[in-house]
């Protein structure tokens, strides 16, 4: 995958997407240094995953090779909401198997958008294997929650637009579960300058295991951010990237997770899942601290949530 895919991913997006938006963190919040949230949570189907879904349709469409059977994808939720929202847009259906653990406001609004819905398993990784014999019986095109170069590339969409707005931007925080997000905005990144840290839960360690082997290995899921992050594995091309001059892997805990979502709430009024508030945990938990002026944005990716515990926590 190259910077060249980013682009092409962009020209095919063009239109289609909501543009990122930034929100400044406040003075202080990151000692010395100046940060932004990019609120992708505002996005399509409310996370980064609608520009990846998009652009994988866009391409098979393209190039004449979306069945009429349509689509079938394994998702913990949000690549599954974004694929059907991609496929009702090139008019074919889209099969979607979770885990019967996915949360039921994700699986409420899969079936909202239309999507032929199937509860397999407890971790993506049965929801993965159940989708490929779907679609070796149906002819369905099999898409990807993540390893895929037209999924990353329409990711790393997200990294030229947060340039394009912050050209003299040093660093940016993303959350990592399978290494799609991460590959795109890493591709774009690094072209243009800036650093690049990858936050994961102490618990679902995907990424930051396979550097530590030097090679994709399994690793065991049980984590708050499981439902966005819960991949058994990172990609190999995630893992390509990350071994790359200017990215730092980094673990936050639970914890850390839990308190920045709440304090997301609770400061903003901004309901996002726990794979967002991973991201910003690295900072505010003192595991990535900025260099004095360094420049940061902070990726919130995710809002399919069920807001109703900040709520309560709000309350206590």
């Amino acid at each position: 995958m190259s910077f060249q895919d980013v682009r092409a991913a962009a020209q095919r997006v063009a239109g289609h997407i909501r543009p990122v938006a930034l929100a400044p963190l406040e003075e202080g919040a990151l000692g010395a240094a100046r940060g932004w949230l990019a609120l992708e949570f505002l996005q399509h189907t409310g996370s980064f995953k609608a520009r990846g879904a998009f652009t994988f349709l866009r391409g098979h469409a393209e190039a004449g090779t979306l069945p009429e059977a349509g689509v079938v994808i394994a998702s913990g939720g949000n690549a599954g909401l974004a694929c059907a929202w991609a496929a009702a847009r090139h008019a074919v259906p889209a099969a979607v198997f979770v885990p019967e653990t996915a949360p039921a406001v994700k699986v409420a609004r899969l079936r909202g958008l239309g999507a032929e819905v199937h509860q397999v398993g407890t971790e993506y990784a049965d929801a993965l294997d159940a989708s490929r014999t779907y679609a070796a019986r149906t002819g369905a095109l099999a898409s990807h929650a993540y390893d895929h170069p037209l999924i990353a590339a329409g990711a790393g969409t997200l990294m030229e637009e947060i340039h394009e707005l912050l050209p003299d931007l040093d660093t940016v925080v993303v959350s990592v579960g399978g290494g799609g997000l991460f590959t795109g905005v890493a591709v774009s990144a690094l072209e243009h300058g800036v650093r690049v840290v990858a936050v994961e839960p102490e618990r679902c360690r995907a990424l930051n295991a396979a550097l530590e082997a030097d090679e994709v290995v399994d690793v065991p899921v049980d984590s708050v951010a499981a439902d966005s992050l819960g991949a058994r594995r990172a990609s190999a091309t995630a893992l390509d990237w990350a071994r790359a001059d200017g990215v730092r892997s980094v673990l936050v805990s639970d914890e850390a997770i839990v308190a920045v979502r709440q304090a997301l709430w609770d400061d903003r009024r901004l309901a996002v899942e726990h794979a967002a508030a991973t991201a910003l945990a690295a900072v505010t938990s003192g595991v990535y601290v900025p260099r004095p002026g360094e420049r940061i944005a902070v990726v919130l990716c995710g809002a399919n949530t069920d807001p109703g515990d900040l709520v309560r926590g709000a309350a206590r």
